[in-house]
This record gives C-alpha cells, sequence and structure tokens, in this order.
C-alpha cells in the first residue's frame, strides 16, 4: 500500500516477533506496507522483520517495552524520520502462564504487570505515535474473546483485554475527526506458542464450543487485521470483531 506521495505505508505492528504478531506483521507486509516490527525480544523481532525482508518485503526491528514510557516514546522517535505512520496494531500483551487462580487468589503484583502491560500499554504506544499519525490511518486493537465471554481463572486477564474494548471506543471517538479509525479484534484460543500452557480443559471447551470445530489458527485473524488496515474499513470504527470460530456469538 502507497501513500499519496508513492511511498510504502508504515504499518506498526507490536509484539510481532511470534504468534499472532507475527502473523499480522508478514501479512502486512505482503500486503505492501512497510512494516515496523516493534518487539520486546530482540531475536524474535530480527528474526520475523528478516524473514520479511527475505520474502520480498519491507521491514524494520524496532525494540519496544510497552510497559516502559521511555520505551514507546524511543520508538517514535526511531521510526519518525520514515514518514508518517499510517497503521498500528496493537498486539503485545502477555498472555501465556497468566490463568489458573481464582480472582481473590491473584496478587497485587501480579494484577498491576497484567494491567499495566495488556491494558496501558496499547494506550502508551498510540498516545507517542499518534502525532506521526497521517490522515487517514488506521489503529487495530488485539482485545481478547475472554473478554466476551468471562472465562473463570482469568480475571486479571479479563479485566487488562476488556479495558482495551473500551479504550477501543473511547479513542474511535476521539480520532474520528481526523480521519483515523480505531477498531478491536477479539481472538479466539489460538495455536500458538503462548498458549500452549493454556489448561487442557480451556482447549476442551473451546473445542466442543466452537460453531466451527476445528483449532485456530493464526492465519484464521490476519484477513480481518488486512481489511481494518484497508480502504474499504475507512468508515468502520469503535467496533470489536471477534474471531473464534463461533465460540461467542453477539
Amino acid at each position: 500500500m502507497t501513500d499519496p506521495a508513492g511511498g510504502r505505508r508504515t504499518v506498526v505492528v507490536t509484539g510481532a516477533g511470534r504468534g499472532l504478531g507475527e502473523a499480522m506483521a508478514r501479512r502486512a507486509a505482503a500486503d505492501g506496507y512497510r512494516v515496523v516490527v516493534a518487539e520486546l525480544n530482540e531475536e524474535r523481532g530480527s528474526r520475523t522483520a528478516a524473514a520479511i525482508r527475505e520474502a520480498g518485503g519491507t521491514a524494520e526491528f524496532v525494540p519496544l517495552d510497552v510497559a516502559d514510557p521511555a520505551s514507546a516514546q524511543a520508538l517514535a522517535a526511531r521510526i519518525a524520520p520514515g514518514g508518517p505512520v499510517y497503521g498500528l496494531v496493537n498486539n503485545a500483551a502477555l498472555a501465556n502462564g497468566v490463568g489458573g487462580k481464582e480472582f481473590q487468589d491473584i496478587d497485587v503484583e501480579t494484577w498491576d504487570r497484567l494491567m499495566t502491560v495488556n491494558a496501558r500499554g496499547p494506550w502508551l504506544v498510540a498516545k507517542h505515535l499518534l502525532p506521526l499519525m497521517s490522515t487517514p490511518g488506521r489503529i487495530v486493537n488485539i482485545a481478547s474473546d475472554a473478554a466476551l465471554y468471562g472465562s473463570p481463572r482469568l480475571a486479571h486477564y479479563i479485566a487488562s483485554k476488556g479495558a482495551v474494548l473500551a479504550l477501543t471506543r473511547a479513542m474511535a471517538r476521539e480520532l474520528g475527526e481526523r480521519g483515523i479509525t480505531v477498531n478491536a479484534v477479539a481472538p479466539g484460543l489460538t495455536e500458538v506458542e503462548a498458549t500452549e500452557s493454556v489448561p487442557a480443559e480451556r482447549h476442551a471447551l473451546y473445542a466442543a464450543n466452537r460453531a466451527i470445530p476445528r483449532p485456530q489458527r493464526p492465519d484464521d485473524l490476519v484477513g480481518l487485521v488486512s481489511y481494518l488496515l484497508g480502504e474499504e474499513s475507512r468508515y468502520l470504527t469503535g467496533q470489536v470483531v471477534a474471531v473464534n470460530g463461533g465460540f461467542t456469538m453477539h
């Protein structure tokens, strides 16, 4: 995808070193965007960016810790010379190994860590990238269908992803006049490295209650994200779309 000046539009994908983030970054590059792989783990982020370039795309790895305001500010400073930012996919989150305790047994430190990364992180990155964003522009926040279903023994994660849904609506209201759309995607339980630690009973719950019974894969999500970044979604904003094979329906 090109900007009015003829260059490739820039899309930033956070947490793009593996799993869903990597799949979305690869698809964005295949769609013709210049991709900024914003990732905490240098090895994973560099690998994703290199793989995109080897496939003929344009990508750059930039380190990012979404829990650190200085890191988010440094991300903006690093990519500013490359021109305006067209799209942001707020994907980085803590998800693996976070469940198992009922809400009253979750310690304060763990609660605060989840909220800092999963809820404050998307706001923080968007805050620092907004001055660079073009008109039109696109922001896609990755939430979770757990916030729609209310999975047990996962209260802090659900609260953090529920905050992402509310943040999406607030940002959409404020940025509509600037031609920037803001939407959220709520994936179901997806077969990626981050979900390997999810208890077997939760995998069984999804398997038994999906309308589409097969396991969910990262490539089940990337088409929707591609659409939300594209021109045809220009009049769609403030919405939440669950991609989970019909596990939840609204």
